[in-house]
């Protein structure tokens, strides 16, 4: 027998571990708590992950198996759970960042010296760290000559689920409660977990939408974005399902413009992937700039700007209306990510690990990997970063892609009757002017001319520049 450690693989198909393991002999799935990295979990993403947990271990049990589960440090329930049910082997599907590395040697060098083989496999992304390199056999700092070579490269097709007579017939505890793993109950709506809600959500979205992206995807207000990224992040779906879901979408239609809007998608799973080829080679810029600078690049700190900042009362419409967003539904549309991460960086000045915190803990679709590369380039100071001096004014952007103000509206209902003009204008009003208005909604917290010199004064500083 085999046991597979299920860790951001919430699912049977497309598993290549787990495919693995059942094609060698019968599988045990085993889940296990870390407090160690639960040390780094929010609300919102134990919530998800939950829910996904659920949803397999029903699937197990339909088919004649089951989840194992337990609380503690791998490197210990993982031998403990060989040695009981008589296992020779544990495997498992890797993960890129430095935390999820180390643990990784770690839980390795211990089933090894418990006498038991420890397997690890590529999965989670389409091609592994490494495999994707400039001539020099170095990762690549700029995304388009990555994307041009993943865009060309042959992917590999889904694997199948493990059938009722592969899986060992075990019987496991109950899953822990959001209360028991120390974790309140989430503010926000949290989507729909598991497989079956990732399948139905790529249905949709490759039925109509995804014909509509490269048009639509930086409008907030249109219902064109795929809603997988939490699935991705939990793996409630395989990225080769993903991808040769989108390829077929991609063939069945006539229309060469829709086909390009599947191959902007698939621009979008790049670059996923490219983000997480940086982190496995650069763990560090979780924590540190990936772009250095000559000096220090000097931070503002002002807890009540932050504060503002987190509640979504800037005083700025589109940029209060993705915070809400966040709050609300633990998750930001992509392009809204954007704007409140240069409004943080740019027009706050505050350091980026600032918002990437606050990300982490308010998301569900969290990924180490991806929002350290978004929140880095936003900032100017990670790879293929927006150059310091390309800022963006958070008013032109809100009237740009999201003319109507529809999606403001539906976040901020203090301008709920307010026209769109207005709130575009917002800004630029005499104060009396917003008071009469919309009482309720907050002045500007900054200006953003000046911050924006600013801003450049800053990086010019740490530049070096005379």
């Amino acid at each position: 027998m085999n046991v597979h450690w299920h860790r951001r693989d919430l699912r049977p198909a497309d598993n290549r571990s787990l495919h693995a393991a059942a094609e060698t002999g019968s599988v045990i799935p085993a889940f296990v708590f870390d407090p160690a990295v639960l040390e780094f979990a929010s609300p919102p993403r134990v919530a998800f992950m939950l829910e996904s947990l659920s949803k397999l271990r029903a699937w197990y049990r339909e088919r004649g198996g089951d989840l194992l589960v337990a609380i503690g440090d791998p490197r210990d329930e993982l031998p403990r759970i060989a040695r009981e049910y008589g296992t020779e082997r544990v495997s498992w599907n890797r993960d890129y960042s430095g935390l999820a590395s180390e643990r990784d040697e770690a839980v390795r060098e211990a089933l090894t010296d418990a006498g038991l083989e420890a397997t690890s496999t590529d999965d989670a992304i389409l091609f592994e760290p490494g495999s994707i390199t400039t001539q020099q056999g170095e990762t690549y700092a700029v995304y388009s000559y990555f994307w041009r070579k993943w865009r060309d490269r042959e992917k590999d097709s889904p694997v199948p689920a493990p059938n009722g007579e592969q899986l060992a017939s075990v019987s496991g505890d109950s899953l822990p409660s959001q209360e028991a793993l120390g974790f309140d109950d989430p503010e926000a709506d949290i989507p729909d977990g598991g497989m079956e809600a990732a399948r139905r959500r790529l249905e949709t979205f490759c039925a109509d939408p995804i014909y509509r992206y490269a048009d639509q995807r930086d409008d907030p207000a249109a219902d064109v974005t795929s809603g997988l990224s939490p699935h991705l992040k939990w793996g409630t779906v395989g990225i080769r399902t993903v991808y040769e879901a989108v390829e077929r979408a991609k063939t069945e239609t006539p229309d060469e413009a829709a086909a390009e809007s599947c191959e902007e998608f698939e621009s979008q799973l790049a670059w996923r992937e490219f983000y997480a080829h940086v982190l496995a080679t650069n763990p560090n810029t979780v924590r540190t700039n990936y772009r250095s600078y000559e000096n220090p690049i000097q931070w503002r700190t002002d807890s009540v700007a932050l504060q503002a900042w987190k509640d979504g009362k800037t005083g700025y419409p589109i940029v209060d209306a993705g915070m809400r967003q966040l709050r609300a539904e633990a998750f930001m549309h992509n392009r809204l990510r954007m704007i409140v991460a240069s409004f943080l960086t740019k027009d706050l000045l505050f350091d980026w690990r600032e918002g990437y915190a606050w990300f982490r803990e308010k998301l569900a679709d969290h990924d180490t990997a991806s929002d350290v590369g978004g929140w880095q380039w936003a900032s100017g100071t990670g790879t293929d970063a927006q150059p310091y001096f390309r800022i963006f004014n958070p008013m032109t952007q809100g009237e740009r892609h999201d003319p109507d103000a529809e999606y403001i509206r539906n976040y901020v209902p203090e301008l709920e009757e307010v026209p769109a003009e207005t709130i575009h204008d917002w800004v630029a009003l005499e104060p009396d002017e917003r008071a009469s208005v919309a009482p309720e909604y907050p002045d500007p917290i900054v200006d953003h001319a000046k911050r924006r010199e600013a801003a450049i004064d800053m990086f010019e500083a740490a530049r070096g520049d005379e």
